[in-house]
């Protein structure tokens, strides 16, 4: 009985940590679309700029993608994607670039 409490207890503290990485994505995405982002990014589509799908598969081994993609949404880039530079983004807090950068990073 204490084995099938654990068991039950593990799969619902899984479910609401599903449930809360669910709510992040869309809080960071709601995020991105406030900042300007999503006018070039879309998650899974090249638009202007690549998908956020290609950022992070493009990134994933390296581990200072972090803070070289947030220095380079802050202040802005070319030549890594082809010939559209990326504006830079000096409106937006470091932090929320910051959370937007892991997010990013994350997808799959």
């Amino acid at each position: 009985m204490k084995i099938f409490v654990t068991l039950i207890a593990a799969v619902a503290a899984a479910m609401l940590a599903a449930g809360a990485h669910a709510a992040d994505a869309n809080a960071v995405e709601a995020l991105a679309k406030a900042s300007g982002c999503l006018a070039c990014h879309t998650v899974d589509k090249k638009l202007v700029g690549p998908s956020y799908k290609e950022i992070a598969e493009r990134y994933r081994n390296d581990k200072k993608a972090e803070a070289s993609l947030a220095q380079k949404v802050k202040a802005g880039g070319k030549g890594t994607w082809g010939d559209i530079p990326m504006p830079p983004n000096a409106h937006v807090k470091d932090a929320d670039i910051k959370t937007m950068v892991q997010w990013i990073l994350s997808v799959k």
